[in-house]
């Protein structure tokens, strides 16, 4: 048996010709009509194997597209493509050259399978926090519903934490590391700059290199995350996707400040999206948004310094080294800010997917501050025993926030299979972001 299957590709465009002397008199426009044009790629032998698909797709594509190129064909913005394949290998289908099938690399549907979680060790009451700032439990409680937040500590870093929480994910999904085809970390505060998830794709032991890199989105990467993993199934063939949130926010805080350091925690959660066919599909329907002119209301810049004019751009030279600042935060502002845009985000949501809010099993949001949480759930008139919170344990912990939530819930027996939830992210940039979720 041959295990490089020949392929024979065939290509065919729509092209357009300018009609023989047909013209419209008022507009001077030359009538054109369609006609068809194959173009057949020679066979050529390819290895395909599990771990080369990615290769043998790109390489079509290319070939593809040089071929259009050499016949000079020139199609409108919408062609018809179809791409048919013969080989000889037991593990592929035989086709005749006039058989069309729909290629396994492509999936209609994904699903949330597995979910993990970490926090420090260290636990930051807010009878401790009085002792810095001029405070007590009850102001901080009333005022945002968080009691305890978790903080790393000594030499511990964040990509530990989020290690830790993919780990479990696999566990839970029954996943080996080398499965692993994407590992998308949501963070804003990684531990290289260059970013963080690669370094978490080698601690996993994922032997095949899987593609890794970072989403920074604050407070709304992890919904980005999954918006990403289902484009990455969806239609980029990857099978096995890890969407790691994991954020070290107390580095970045100034714990002088009443306003903001009694509400931020360190953690990580991580789920592993999987291909599917469309029958369990786990990811209805999504809205995500940005409103730059928001920044001022919340953000972490670079340090002005003698070094940087007030751009940014370097004044002289050398350069001295840049840190960011702590956390800036208006919080009225970004109070008002989550309580108008995220029931309009999920009731889009909930619309793209075709759903109402009668069909949310779940409330899930990014766990910033109980009174957003009471109000959006108000808004959409979904009751308090159906909102997802754990706010009062972890605090504010960014894009850690929701996978951590949804993995207490699951671990706990809350969610169970099949249930749908409605998630938001929004924070920082500003961002925002609503998925309609299905755990599996």
């Amino acid at each position: 048996m041959d295990n490089n299957p020949s392929f024979s590709l065939s290509l065919i465009l729509p092209i357009s010709r300018e009609g023989s002397g047909h013209e419209n008199a008022s507009a001077g426009i030359k009538q054109k009509t369609s006609a068809m044009k194959s173009i057949t790629i020679p066979s050529k032998s390819w290895a395909f194997t599990s771990r080369s698909k990615g290769t043998v797709r790109d390489s079509l594509v290319n070939r593809l597209q040089q071929a259009i190129v050499r016949s000079r064909v020139h199609p409108p913005d919408r062609i018809t493509k179809r791409v048919s394949c013969a080989s000889t290998d037991h593990g592929v289908d035989q086709l005749s050259p006039s058989q069309s099938k729909p290629s396994r690399l492509v999936w209609k549907g994904c699903k949330l399978v597995g979910c993990g979680s970490a926090v420090p060790n260290l636990v930051v009451s807010n009878d401790d926090l009085s002792k810095i700032v001029d405070t007590n439990d009850e102001w901080i409680s009333v005022r945002t519903g968080i009691r305890n937040r978790r903080v790393l500590t000594g030499k511990d870093r964040m990509t530990g934490l989020a290690v830790e929480a993919a780990q479990k994910a696999l566990e839970m999904a029954n996943v080996d590391p080398d499965d692993v085809d994407l590992v998308l970390l949501c963070t804003s505060t990684p531990d290289d700059l260059f970013g963080s998830a690669p370094q978490i794709q080698a601690a996993l032991g994922c032997k095949g290199n899987p593609l890794a890199f970072d989403i920074t989105a604050a407070c709304s990467g992890f919904v980005l995350g999954l918006v990403s993993a289902s484009c990455y199934i969806r239609g980029g063939g990857f099978k096995n996707v890890l969407v790691i949130g994991a954020d070290a926010l107390s580095r970045y805080v100034d714990w002088t400040d009443r306003g903001t350091c009694i509400l931020f925690g360190d953690a990580a959660g991580a789920v592993l999206v999987q291909a599917c066919d469309s029958e369990e599909d786990g990811l209805f329907g999504f809205d995500l948004h940005s409103d730059g002119e928001g920044h001022r209301h919340l953000h972490t810049g670079i340090k002005e310094n003698e070094a940087l004019v007030t751009n940014g751009s370097v004044a002289g030279f050398p350069p001295k080294g840049g840190s960011y600042s702590f956390i800036q935060m208006n919080g009225k502002e970004v109070f008002r800010f989550a309580c108008r845009v995220v029931p309009q985000s999920i009731e889009i949501a909930l619309e793209n997917a075709g759903l109402t809010r009668s069909s949310i099993d779940w409330l899930l949001l990014h766990q910033a501050n109980q009174r957003i949480l009471d109000a959006v759930a108000t808004r959409l008139e979904i009751p308090a025993n159906r909102v997802i919170s754990n706010l009062a344990n972890y605090g504010n912990t960014s894009a850690a926030s929701i996978p951590l939530a949804l993995d207490e819930a699951v671990r706990g027996g809350k969610v169970k299979a099949g249930q749908t939830i409605a998630t938001s992210g929004f924070g920082a940039g500003l961002t925002w972001g609503s998925a309609i979720i299905r755990w599996n």
